[in-house]
């Protein structure tokens, strides 16, 4: 059974039916629709541009974030120069996946190649924004986003340090020019915080009494307690005696509102310790490599990182493989002798 609804002043719809109850029950549904306002989007999507849609995000929802505001309008802009002038009617499946395949083979204002996983976040900067345009703004029907493939990512690397690298670096970093760099890379190390997490510590944060930060702002927006023992927990208290009472931040810049920048002096310390093909975010691999070869489970190596989930650390467990062996040897020794 075919239905054809037609109503003065909108275009046709039509629609093919095996059962005539099933025709007419869509036909009734879609008349009412069309009455109400609720059928037709496809009006909306002609009247508003792709950069009608950015800017709205970027003026009314972007400010309201609590992290990440300057690098999520940074990926947005880019969509805005590629497609911006174009009709949301006209932004399809396959003109996004031709942009797409333009970050993956072109390069970077520096001269560098996007990896896949960069072209991803540059994808997901846009289906925010398209799931607002469908969901709350009523701009389109569907987000043409849903149908494209994002770039394939390659297995995270888990590059960590030996005990020779670990001695160098830190030597490095304890002769740096630098006074807060040691105590950051200790501190990175002992807690596998990230970067960010530690440069936003404030006074506040740091309880010694219990001898842990809590961190209020995390990637996953959860309040996390991280312990901080040891050496870590001596060169905050060590800091804290000639903290600065010009900033609330543990690692105050030049700028007592704005943490430190220590990239030079982290890639001198790199250079001198003779180490290669090492990022900061890898002390957080080494934290982690370190907890898993000292027989901590995995569900405890997430608690430490602040993962929700085992996913993201099971790139480790072939680490506390040793580790499950000789738990499992000693439960088999105390049953059976």
């Amino acid at each position: 059974f075919r239905v054809l609804v037609r109503l003065k002043g909108y275009p046709a719809q039509s629609a093919t039916f095996d059962r005539k109850t099933d025709a007419k029950k869509w036909a009734q549904q879609t008349e009412s629709a069309i009455r109400e306002g609720r059928h037709f989007k496809t009006a909306e999507a002609k009247k508003h541009t792709l950069g009608e849609m950015i800017d709205r995000y970027l003026r009314d929802v972007l400010p309201h974030r609590k992290k990440g505001q300057q690098k999520q309008k940074s990926l947005l802009e880019w969509w805005k120069e590629a497609l911006g002038p174009y009709a949301l009617a006209e932004v399809t499946p396959a003109l996004i996946a031709e942009c797409r395949d333009q970050l993956l083979n072109g390069t970077t204002y520096r001269g560098t190649q996007r990896s896949p996983a960069t072209v991803v976040r540059y994808m997901a900067a846009l289906s925010v924004v398209f799931n607002l345009a469908v969901n709350e703004w009523e701009w389109l029907e569907v987000s043409p986003m849903a149908k494209v493939k994002k770039p394939k990512e390659p297995r995270g690397r888990v590059r960590f340090l030996d005990q020779e690298e670990r001695e160098r670096l830190l030597d490095a970093c304890h002769k740096s020019r630098s006074r807060l760099l040691y105590p950051i890379v200790v501190l990175a190390i002992s807690s596998g915080m990230r970067q960010g997490e530690i440069l936003g510590l404030t006074w506040k944060d740091v309880d010694f009494i219990r001898r842990r930060v809590v961190l209020h702002e995390t990637k996953n927006d959860e309040r996390r307690a991280v312990p901080v023992t040891g050496l870590a927990h001596e060169l905050l208290q060590e800091l804290s005696k000639v903290r600065r009472i010009d900033s609330h931040l543990v690692f105050p810049g030049n700028n007592p509102e704005k943490p430190v920048d220590f990239r030079h002096d982290w890639e001198k310390a790199l250079k001198e310790a003779k180490i290669e093909d090492f990022r900061f975010h890898d002390l957080r691999h080494t934290a982690a490599s370190y907890l898993a070869m000292n027989g901590a489970t995995l569900a405890e190596i997430a608690e430490v990182l602040g993962h929700k989930t085992l996913q993201m650390v099971k790139r480790y467990a072939h680490l506390s493989e040793a580790h499950t062996a000789s738990v499992v040897d000693r439960m088999n020794e105390k049953i059976f002798g």
